[in-house]
C-alpha cells in the first residue's frame, strides 16, 4: 500500500503501557461481583461465569508459559484504535511465549462461523500499528447467539488449536462474547473468551470501564469540523448550521463535542426524555435562541443534534409505536391508497394525540415515518434527517412569529451529518495508548486462565504509566431487556447522566453560549508536540474524574 507521510511517522510511535504491565504480572482478585440488575435471572442464565471477582494486575514473578494459539474478532461498527488493540494483544502473547500464534477471523463473527481466517504475523501487524479502521481483518455484524454457531465456531478453534478468543466490540458484541464464554465453559471445551470495550458512541462504560475506545478520537475529529463550521459561520454571519452527530442510543458524542466547541445550542436526548419535552418544545427552544440572537444583530449560529433524538421524545416514541402496530396490521390497505391520500388516511386512523403530532410534521418526515420500514416492520429512525426536520419546523415557527411582530431577523439553514467521518480516523495518542493497553491486558487475562471477562484499563486521566489494568466479569454489566418481543440478557447501555459532572458543566454555561458567539476552534488531532496539546483525554473524562 502507498503510505502517507503521517502513516509513516505514526508507525514509529510506541504506545505507552501502564507500569504494572511492563514486567511480569500476577492477577490480584477483588470481591465477587453481581449484575447491575435482575441478579437471579442473570445468575440462572450464566451459572459458570456469574459472580466472578474483579481482577487487577500487579507486578509479579516471571514464569514460563506453554505455547498457545489465540483468535481475535472485530465486531460491529468501526472505531479508531482497533488495530492497536490487536497489536497490543499480539505483543502480549508473544512476550508470554514467542511461539504463540494469533489468528484473525475475517469480517467479524461470521468469519468464526464460516471458518474464514488468517494468521496475523509480525509483518502484517507492523503494517497496521497506530492506524485507523478495522481493515486488517474487516468487521461484521453477525450475532453469535445460536448453539449451531457456537459449535461451528468450536470446530475451527479446535482445528487451529486456539485456546482463547478475543472479541473486540460494543455492548451487543460483548453480550455475545459473554454468552459464548458461558457456553464453552458449560461444555468444558477449554476455550476462554475475553471482550474489549469498543464504540465511538460512548455508551459502553461503567465504574470499571471508564470509556469505550474510539470515543476520544471520534469526538476530536467531529469537533475539528464543528470548529471549522463555527468559524465559517462567524465569518459569513448569515447561516444557522444544524449538525447531526452519530450516537443513536445516547448523547455522549453531542455533549463531548459541545464541551469542546461551545456551540449556541446542543440538544441532549436524555434531558428531552426526562423533561417529557415535545417536538414543539424543542423547536420553540431553538427558535427562541435564534430570535434572541437576531435581536442582537446575529442571524447565525450552530446547533448540535444527537442522531437518536426522535426516539427520546416521549410523544414521538408513542407515535412511532402506534404507527408500527397499525401499519403491521394494515399494511396492504395502506399500500393500496393513492400516495397523495396516504397522509390523510394515517391521520384518520391514529389516536387523537398521535394524529395531531403526525399532522404537525413536515411532509417529507411524515412520509419517512409511514413508508420506510426495516425488515422487522419498524420505522428506520436513523434515516430520519432530524437536522432538516428541526430547521424546517423552526423556520415555520419564526415565520409565524414574524407576522406577530415577535421576530425581526433572517433565517437561513445549512445541514450536516457527521458520522462515518469519525469512525476510522487515525487514533489520537490517548486512543493509541488506551487500545494498546486493552489488547495487552487481554493477553494477561488469557495467561491467567480467565474467561467471560472484559479487558479494563482505569485511572485514564492520569499519565499512562499510572493506569490500572485488569478485568471485569461481563455478567457484572448485564440486565434483562425486551428484544424482538423476548426478555434477553444484555449489557446495560450507559446514557448521559443528568446529575453527572459533564452535563452539569454544560448546563451551567449553555445560556451564555446561546447569547454570545463563544466558539472554540479545536483544530485537528495533534500527534506530535507538547503534552497539553497531544495527550489530553476527553472533557467528559476530565469532568468525571476531577478530584
Amino acid at each position: 500500500m502507498t503510505k502517507s507521510a503521517l502513516q509513516i511517522a505514526r508507525a514509529a510511535y510506541q504506545p505507552k503501557l501502564p507500569k504494572a504491565l511492563t514486567g511480569a504480572v500476577v492477577a490480584k482478585e477483588g470481591e465477587p461481583t453481581q449484575s447491575v440488575a435482575d441478579q437471579e435471572e442473570i445468575k440462572k442464565l450464566f451459572p459458570n461465569t456469574y459472580g466472578m471477582p474483579l481482577i487487577q494486575f500487579v507486578e509479579g514473578e516471571a514464569k514460563e508459559f506453554a505455547p498457545m494459539n489465540v483468535g481475535v474478532i472485530l465486531s460491529g461498527g468501526q472505531a479508531p484504535g482497533g488495530h492497536n488493540v490487536i497489536s497490543g494483544l499480539f505483543d502480549g502473547i508473544k512476550k508470554l511465549n514467542p511461539a504463540n500464534k494469533l489468528y484473525g477471523f475475517i469480517l467479524g463473527p461470521g468469519g468464526l462461523v464460516d471458518h474464514n481466517y488468517m494468521e496475523l504475523t509480525a509483518d502484517i501487524i507492523d503494517e497496521y500499528r497506530n492506524t485507523g479502521g478495522f481493515d486488517i481483518i474487516g468487521s461484521g455484524r453477525t450475532k453469535l447467539e445460536k448453539e449451531e454457531q457456537f459449535e461451528k465456531g468450536y470446530e475451527i478453534l479446535k482445528e487451529l488449536g486456539i485456546k482463547a478468543l478475543v472479541i473486540i466490540g460494543g455492548d451487543d458484541s460483548n453480550t455475545n462474547a459473554c454468552v459464548l464464554a458461558e457456553y464453552y465453559a458449560a461444555k468444558n471445551y477449554g476455550v476462554q473468551v475475553i471482550g474489549c470495550p469498543k464504540t465511538i458512541d460512548g455508551d459502553l462504560k461503567n465504574d470499571m470501564i471508564e470509556t469505550s475506545f474510539g470515543f476520544d478520537t471520534a469526538c476530536k475529529t467531529y469537533s475539528e469540523v464543528i470548529g471549522n463550521i463555527e468559524r465559517d459561520c462567524n465569518s459569513a454571519r448569515k447561516y444557522w448550521h444544524f449538525i447531526k452527530l452519530m450516537g443513536r442510543s445516547a448523547s455522549h458524542i453531542a455533549l463531548e463535542c459541545a464541551l469542546q466547541t461551545q456551540p449556541n445550542i446542543c440538544i441532549i436526548s436524555e434531558e428531552v426524555e426526562a423533561k417529557n419535552m415535545s417536538l414543539d418544545d424543542i423547536v420553540t427552544y431553538i427558535a427562541q435562541v435564534v430570535a434572541d440572537r437576531a435581536a442582537a444583530g446575529n442571524n447565525f449560529g450552530t446547533v448540535l443534534i444527537p442522531e437518536g433524538l426522535i426516539e427520546f421524545i416521549p410523544a414521538m416514541k408513542r407515535l412511532i409505536a402506534e404507527l408500527n402496530d397499525f401499519l403491521a396490521a394494515n399494511g396492504e390497505e395502506f399500500n393500496s391508497i393513492k400516495r397523495s391520500k396516504q397522509r390523510e388516511y394515517i391521520i384518520s386512523k391514529l389516536s387523537p394525540e398521535n394524529a395531531a403530532i403526525y399532522a404537525s410534521l413536515p411532509e417529507g418526515v411524515a412520509r419517512q415515518l409511514s413508508l420506510d420500514r426495516d425488515p422487522h416492520g419498524n420505522v428506520q429512525v436513523s434515516l430520519i434527517e432530524t437536522e432538516k426536520l428541526l430547521s424546517e419546523m423552526v423556520a415555520t415557527k419564526l415565520a409565524a412569529w414574524k407576522e406577530e411582530g415577535k421576530y425581526v431577523g433572517k433565517f437561513a439553514a445549512q445541514h450536516h451529518f457527521f458520522g462515518y467521518e469519525g469512525r476510522c480516523a487515525a487514533p489520537s495518542n490517548f486512543d493509541a495508548d488506551y487500545c494498546y493497553s486493552l489488547g495487552y491486558t487481554a493477553s494477561m487475562l488469557i495467561a491467567n486462565g480467565k474467561t467471560g471477562y472484559m479487558s479494563s484499563v482505569r485511572n485514564t486521566t492520569a499519565p499512562a504509566a499510572e493506569w490500572i489494568a485488569g478485568g471485569v466479569p461481563i455478567t457484572m454489566m448485564m440486565n434483562m431487556e425486551r428484544r424482538h418481543g423476548e426478555m434477553k440478557p444484555v449489557i446495560q447501555k450507559a446514557l448521559v447522566k443528568l446529575d453527572g459532572a459533564p452535563f452539569k458543566a454544560f448546563a451551567a454555561v449553555r445560556d451564555t453560549w446561546a447569547k454570545e458567539t463563544a466558539y472554540v476552534y479545536p483544530g485537528p488531532i495533534q500527534y506530535f508536540g507538547p503534552t497539553e496539546v497531544c495527550d489530553q483525554p476527553t472533557k467528559t473524562l476530565q469532568y468525571e474524574q476531577a478530584k
